[in-house]
């Protein structure tokens, strides 16, 4: 097996699999047009708690899907793809404008989620993303959502994607779930399996697993067969997705996936590895075709938590780990996969809890990644770690009280880029190499009316820059280093 050292850097590698996305950062992914309403949109109010309702503490579903773009589901604006079970699901719960992950990319914003704390609070976050068979991940010492809900009484799992550390020193169960089926690295062929170091990747726990059916597919049996099992006490179920993240197959795609395989297993590593990104395939069609098959995997589970009757006592939150990649649709944001403007953080978020919350209702207060690991915390009545103090703000009193939306900034930083959100600002700083009209410097955009974040207004607010620049840094200050 090669050593880490010999694969593609990091760098080397997101920027051969995401250079469309880096090149065309000032325009939509899938060419301008007309935003319709998002489906229902008529129907939708503002957000208002319904604060009179009592429940018992709720089961806890968050479904993460990979690498999907803001504007590549039905009730988010996109013309061509059909998403009826999300837009239900939307419909019967709260859908968030601006609802941002923790990073840009597959690693950072899954460790805000599992810790509640910024990416750069721990060695595994440095790394953006984890690659195939890397030597670092999450520790389990680390206090987790899942470690944390099991203190409070819950069962929990997770069924999908981990990207946050290898066999033999990491994994879920390692880090406070209590059953795991999925696989361990950022990539897979839908149907071998294979990564792009030629590893196969299924696991029921600790050990390999084969089913050679279609990837999505096998995760929402999994999932439906947890929902349905007679349990005693609430549960935590991560179900995190690879769709629709490169390879571009949808199900039934069994030849080209057969010769992605065959690629995989054949070429000298580097190619290997660009052979899994698929730089040969795909097309808007087939993208659509994985959303939409995202789209049904969704509905069955859903069907599945309806059917056990516990439709009602469970809050779900669907979300996305960063912006997508070449097919994917962000307008009017600009920006994808990689990147701190907009289309590389801000997702669809949707949230649904029928003994609490109504639905059809829309909130644009931002909230990201983090601040669900502290809501689902608070509602489930668990503490969290002193020593390790979360990041995100619970949304109960927002949510469930009648309070104003949480008031604070959020932040985000990468290698290349600084990005901060207070109120309507927002702060962005990137490397000139990586968008060279922006010129490397401190830039100043005002969301109500730019979300596209081409008319920056730092000349015009020089003070408030600095004042954002400096929450930045002192932020900064308090998390690890880059290694150099």
């Amino acid at each position: 097996m090669p050593k880490p050292e010999q694969n593609l850097s990091r760098r080397a590698f997101g920027g051969a699999v995401g250079a469309g996305t880096a090149a065309a950062v000032g325009l939509p992914a899938s060419g301008a047009h007309a935003v319709p309403a998002a489906s229902g949109a008529a129907e939708e109010r503002p957000f208002h708690a319904a604060t009179d309702r009592r429940a018992k503490r709720p089961n806890l579903l968050y479904i993460l899907a990979d690498d999907l773009g803001w504007a590549d589901l039905a009730c988010y604006g996109s013309p061509h793809i059909k998403t009826p079970n999300l837009d239900r699901l939307a419909a019967q719960g709260v859908r968030f404008t601006d609802g941002y992950a923790g990073s840009s990319t597959c690693s950072p914003t899954r460790l805000s989620l599992y810790t509640g704390r910024y990416p750069g609070r721990t060695q595994a976050g440095l790394e953006e993303p984890i690659i195939e068979r890397s030597t670092v991940g999450l520790e389990p010492t680390h206090p987790t959502l899942a470690s944390l809900l099991g203190r409070a009484g819950y069962t929990t799992a997770m069924i999908g994607k981990w990207h946050c550390g290898f066999l033999p020193d990491y994994s879920p169960t390692r880090s406070g779930w209590d059953e795991f089926f999925g696989n361990f690295g950022g990539a897979l062929e839908y149907y071998s399996k294979l990564t792009s170091d030629r590893i196969y990747d299924l696991y029921e726990g600790g050990t390999p697993y084969k089913d050679l059916r279609y990837y999505t597919r096998v995760l929402t049996e999994r999932a439906g067969e947890f929902i349905a099992r007679d349990h005693d006490k609430p549960w935590l179920l991560n179900l995190n997705f690879t769709t629709p993240h490169w390879p571009w197959i949808a199900e039934g795609d069994t030849e080209e996936a057969k010769r992605l395989e065959n690629l995989v297993r054949e070429l000298p590593l580097e190619q290997a590895q660009l052979a899994l990104a698929h730089l040969d395939g795909g097309s808007l069609a087939k993208y659509r075709e994985m959303v939409e098959g995202l789209d049904r995997s969704v509905g069955e589970v859903m069907r599945a938590l309806k059917r056990s009757g516990q439709e009602r006592d469970t809050l779900v939150v669907f979300s996305s780990d960063n912006g997508g990649e070449r097919y994917s649709d962000s307008w009017p944001l600009t920006g994808g996969k990689y990147a701190l403007l907009e289309g590389g953080i801000r997702v669809p978020t949707i949230m649904r809890w029928p003994a609490r919350v109504d639905g059809r209702q829309v909130s644009r207060v931002p909230v990201f990644t983090p601040d669900w690991t502290a809501t689902f915390l608070d509602v489930a009545g668990a503490r969290p770690d002193p020593n390790t103090p979360l990041d995100g703000v619970s949304l109960t009193g927002y949510l469930l009280r009648g309070e104003k939306g949480p008031e604070r900034d959020l932040f985000w930083r990468t290698r290349e880029e600084r990005a901060l959100r207070r109120g309507k600002w927002k702060y962005h700083r990137a490397a000139k190499a990586r968008f060279p009209h922006k010129n490397g410097k401190d830039t100043l955009y005002d969301l109500e009316q730019d979300q596209r974040e081409y008319a920056d207004r730092s000349a015009h607010e020089p003070h408030l820059v600095a004042e954002l620049r400096a929450a930045w840094e002192k932020i900064d200050a308090g998390l690890l280093a880059y290694p150099t």
